[in-house]
């Protein structure tokens, strides 16, 4: 009797020509989806809630300071601290900083930049008041005060 012999074509590879296709749609779904954060907030904020709002034009132009009490407080203590970009200022820091901000912006657009104040509703009322001077002398004029929508605010 004869001996036959079992043929196994079946092959045990994974086709893999659509691989790149996938890992290029996942990584373009995630570079669309992911939104960075600008800057490291070292204050806490509570914001007050609005009682009217107002959509910003272009926010390009528009820079933010925050003012809060510090996350470590036993590092920079309990009392509200002023925070641009990334790191605690003084008020004397804010006039260097609106002019950095300015000199990112062309020659056309510096004088539209507008400051955008995030303040804790806890922050007493001093330190707002000396962030607004130190805008006024850095001829930082445009200041927006940033709030939480209420469900009663009504948008004009």
């Amino acid at each position: 009797m004869a001996k036959f012999k079992k043929k196994t074509s079946a092959s045990q590879d994974i086709p893999t020509s659509a691989l790149p296709d996938i890992i290029f749609m996942l990584l373009f779904f995630f570079m669309v989806t992911t939104v960075l954060r600008e800057t490291d907030l070292l204050v806490k904020q509570k914001l007050p809630l609005a009682e009217q709002l107002k959509k910003m034009e272009k926010k390009s132009l528009v820079s933010y300071i925050y003012i809060g009490q510090p996350k470590q407080t036993d590092r920079y203590g309990t009392e509200p601290r002023i925070q641009t970009n990334d790191v605690l200022v003084t008020p004397e820091g804010i006039v260097q900083f609106v002019n950095q901000e300015k000199d990112k912006l062309n020659e056309a657009e510096r004088d539209q930049i507008t400051m955008a104040m995030k303040v804790d509703k806890e922050a007493k009322m001093g330190i707002v008041s000396d962030v607004q001077q130190q805008l006024r002398e850095a001829n930082a004029l445009k200041v927006l005060y940033s709030a939480v929508a209420d469900a009663g605010a009504v948008q004009p």
